[in-house]
């Protein structure tokens, strides 16, 4: 057998954001394992037909489709790569018959259309886009299972726990505990939250990731968001998922067993660990990034979550145990809510209010389809926009 037919063929949706940036670093250190045959982004068409002519591929996909059309009218397109457009065309690029594995990394929602197609065609998954199991969970685990499929989990905290249930049962777990950084305002005092400003909370002491994750961060609105996740794709119970702040980034979640033991998985925290672990599963090969050096260390320090000051995170844990929509329901009040405080038009401390009062207005019904869930998300986004309205008493530019 040749080493061509030996390497898995990668599809990457979100090529250009940081899990991008992180995942071609992955491809750059094992050319002789991994082939990229697909890649896809919203916009940014010269860096996406970059990567196009570093690696060769054959097929790319443009969200935007003003974007793509100016790069078919100035002829951009690098030669022998075939442009996708549009929600279709991620679909297309997620389903490739060449494709092993499909690592989805867009932002916000887009990326569920094409995970379900990947799943329904057998493809396995590499996940770093958290909103597909907030707002889908039953239907994607449904889809997995239904196919044979895997999810394998890409953000730092799910590979984690993943590796620490290796050969375990989901009957021997007690709970999961996922680690929190506590963001760019974790040290700061109460009072200064009230003034804080969109470049202050873009300051993240131990990642490198795009602002709207990065405000999340902040909120720790993301650490709730992965509790739902972990719901999902570990087959838990609410009350068995938890948080702790740790500074340090190093252990990125714990498993404590029926019978009072914890694992841990440490590594830098660097997107390189977890993405090479779920694109080469279950292979164990040197990666890009040098590895942890235990006597280097000077602590590791947990601290519990002071939901006082995180509200965002006691929302999330709220929508979580209420189920239905509610995932839904906080994801799509966050995402209007971030865009207006990355945009100067919402104080920070008003992204929880916005958030708390989205969840108040709209009906956490338990979706029965897809179509029910993108209604429940559509809905909660306009009465966000109202609510926005109402904090400042001016119109939004939509």
């Amino acid at each position: 057998m040749s080493i061509q037919t030996l390497r898995k063929r990668v599809v990457l949706l979100g090529a250009t954001g940081s899990v991008g940036a992180s995942t071609l670093r992955v491809l750059r250190a094992h050319p002789e394992k991994l082939e990229l045959v697909g890649v896809a982004a919203h916009g940014g068409a010269d860096k996406l037909f970059a990567i196009c002519r570093e690696f060769g591929v054959r097929h790319v996909a443009l969200g935007d489709a003003a974007v793509a059309a100016r790069a078919f009218d100035r002829q951009e397109i690098p030669p022998g790569s075939v442009l996708h457009v549009g929600a279709s065309g991620l679909v297309e690029l997620a389903t490739l018959a060449e494709a092993d594995i499909v690592l989805i990394a867009v932002v916000g929602t887009a990326g569920l259309a094409p995970a379900l197609a990947a799943l329904a065609a057998g493809k396995n998954l590499a996940l770093a886009s958290k909103e597909i199991l907030v707002l889908a969970g039953e239907f994607v685990m449904a889809a997995a299972r239904a196919s044979g499929a895997k999810i394998l989990p890409v953000d730092s905290e799910h590979n984690a726990v993943f590796q620490c249930l290796a050969g375990h049962s989901p009957g021997d777990v007690r709970r999961v505990t996922l680690t929190a950084s506590g963001g760019a305002f974790r040290d700061w005092p109460a009072e200064r939250l009230a003034h804080a400003a969109p470049a202050d909370a873009l300051q993240h002491p131990n990642w490198v990731m795009g602002p709207k994750i990065t405000v999340d961060s902040a909120t720790l609105a993301n650490k709730g968001l992965e509790l739902i996740e972990a719901r999902w794709l570990f087959g838990l119970q609410p009350e068995q998922c938890h948080a702790v702040l740790h500074p340090q980034s190093i252990v990125h979640a714990l498993v404590e067993f029926t019978d009072g033991s914890v694992l841990a998985q440490l590594c830098p925290p660097s997107m390189s660990f977890p993405i090479q672990h779920a694109l080469l599963h279950p292979a164990r090969v040197p990666g890009p990034d040098a590895p942890l050096d235990l006597t280097r260390l000077q602590t590791l320090e947990f601290r519990p979550v002071d939901e006082a000051r995180f509200p965002l995170f006691r929302l999330a844990r709220l929508a979580m145990h209420a189920g239905g929509a509610a995932p839904a329901i906080f994801n799509a009040a966050n995402e209007i809510a971030v865009a207006a405080f990355l945009s100067g038009r919402l104080p920070f401390l008003g992204i929880a209010s916005v958030v708390e009062k989205t969840l108040e207005k709209v009906q956490p019904s338990a979706p029965t389809d897809l179509p029910a869930v993108h209604a429940a998300d559509a809905e909660a986004r306009r009465q966000a926009i109202a609510c926005l309205r109402q904090f400042h008493h001016r119109s939004l530019p939509l």
